[in-house]
């Protein structure tokens, strides 16, 4: 098993997530070894500060169209205006409504820090002690990344507008990486620009209390970074 600093977390004894961090480390060595690339949305991200909201892509992204990929691969989007904070939606169809939508207590600019490591690791634990509920359905829930703690957030019952506005405006998009149009603006100015990070995400149930999602490199690109998210039931 490799070294400890591939896996930055402050629970190395929590046997759910250390159950799942191996499952990343043999993913990671598998998409080294099956192709030489990876981490392309990851590189067009981090271009972001660069692209305008009169990008050419943002006019086609509300338009209807088939889905480019026929897998049953998990959807993630990370989303979040320059000056305000990042948004973790998870679909299982990105046609269809998340499953699972929460404002992480980490500014755009936190996070865009972060992913300047080879491997970015997002931690959310849940202190209940609920077992009729399934891990996603948990409400209150600390987040971590890269070790880091960085405070509480509570997943959505409901959609904000703007949360809303993207999964709307993204409904036709598997993957990629730009700049949205706000809802009006006067947010935009206040808070910058909208910014998306969509990928596709090999889902893995460690246990009943422990799922965790890992980023599915695009063909083609750099194999320099990887993204995984955990969701651990602290017991």
């Amino acid at each position: 098993m490799p070294s400890v600093y591939s896996s930055p977390f402050h629970q190395m004894d929590n046997p759910a997530l250390f159950s799942l961090l191996q499952h990343t480390t043999r993913s990671e060595k598998r998409s080294k070894s099956s192709s030489g690339t990876g981490g392309g949305i990851f590189r067009m991200f981090k271009l972001l500060p660069m692209l305008t909201s009169g990008c050419k892509m943002v006019a086609l992204l509300g338009r209807p169209r088939r889905p480019l990929l026929t897998d049953h691969a998990t959807t993630g989007t990370l989303f979040g205006h320059r000056r305000g904070r990042v948004s973790l939606a998870i679909q299982e169809d990105p046609h269809r409504p998340p499953v699972f939508v929460i404002e992480l207590p980490m500014s755009s600019s936190a996070f865009q820090k972060e992913m300047a490591s080879d491997i970015v690791r997002l931690s959310l634990e849940s202190e209940t002690r609920s077992h009729k509920k399934k891990v996603l359905e948990e409400f209150v829930w600390a987040v971590y990344c890269n070790g880091k703690k960085y405070g509480y957030s509570i997943r959505r019952k409901q959609m904000t507008d703007d949360e809303l506005h993207v999964m709307q405006s993204l409904r036709g998009v598997s993957m990629g990486a730009g700049v949205l149009p706000g809802l009006s603006e006067k947010d935009s100015a206040f808070d910058g620009e909208l910014t998306y990070m969509r990928a596709r995400f090999e889902r893995v149930a460690g246990s009943k209390d422990s799922e965790s999602f890992h980023m599915i490199n695009p063909e083609g690109a750099e194999n320099d970074q990887e993204l995984s998210i955990f969701f651990v039931r602290v017991h």
